[in-house]
C-alpha cells in the first residue's frame, strides 16, 4: 500500500512555522545577551579593581613599602610604590575596560559596608590612600581608613558594581546590585 503523497515529509506551512519561531526565539535571546554583556562588563571591572588593590597590598605587605593607589580620571587605576628615601615609581597602570567607568549612580544606596557614597571614590576625606607594610589602608598620617569604589556602564542598573576596602586589615569585597539591593560577590 503505497502513503498518499501529501503525507511525506514536512510541508511548506510547517517549514515556516518553525522559522518564524526560531525567529522569535532568537530575537528574545539576543535581547538577553545585551542585558548580559552589560552585567559581564560590570564584574570585569569590579574583578580589575579588587584585582589592583589586593596587588598593592601584597606587594606593601612583600616588599615593605607603602604602595599608594591612584584614581586617574573616570577609568584608570594606577598603583605606585613610594621609594625610600623619596620619589616614587609606577608599578601597574590599568584601565577599566568596555565604557565602565568610576561612577555613583543617584538613588542607589551604600553598600552593606557602610563607607560611604559621597561620590563614585569615597575614602573619606583622604586626598591619598595607600596600602602601607602592615596590609592596613591608610591615609597620609598613617591611620587606617575605610572606603567604597562605585563602578557602572552608563549608569545601566544591571552594571552597578561597588568595591570597599576595610582599612584596618586591608580586606576588600566586590558587590553586586540586583535592583534591590547590593549583594556580596
Amino acid at each position: 500500500m503505497h502513503q498518499a503523497r501529501s503525507e511525506r515529509g514536512v510541508s511548506l506551512i510547517d517549514m515556516m512555522v518553525m522559522l518564524s519561531v526560531m525567529a522569535i526565539v532568537g530575537s528574545m535571546a539576543t535581547m538577553q545577551m545585551v542585558t548580559v554583556r552589560r552585567a559581564l562588563v560590570g564584574d570585569g571591572a569590579m574583578r580589575l579593581v579588587m584585582a589592583q588593590l589586593n596587588t598593592a597590598r601584597e606587594m606593601a605587605i612583600t616588599q615593605r613599602r607603602n604602595m599608594e593607589i591612584q584614581f586617574v580620571g573616570n577609568n584608570w587605576l594606577q598603583i605606585v610604590r613610594n621609594e625610600v628615601p623619596s620619589g616614587s615609581t609606577v608599578v601597574t597602570n590599568v584601565a577599566l575596560e568596555g565604557n565602565a567607568r568610576f561612577s555613583l549612580v543617584a538613588g542607589v544606596p551604600d553598600t552593606p559596608d557602610g563607607f560611604g557614597n559621597s561620590s563614585a571614590i569615597s575614602f573619606g576625606a583622604a586626598p591619598t590612600i595607600r596600602f602601607g607594610p602592615t596590609g592596613a589602608l591608610i591615609d597620609n598620617n598613617g591611620a587606617p581608613i575605610n572606603g567604597t569604589v562605585f563602578l557602572s556602564v552608563a549608569n545601566l542598573p544591571e552594571s552597578f558594581r561597588a568595591v570597599t576596602v576595610l582599612g584596618a586589615v586591608g580586606r576588600v569585597l566586590g558587590y553586586r546590585w540586583n535592583g534591590a539591593a547590593w549583594k556580596r560577590v
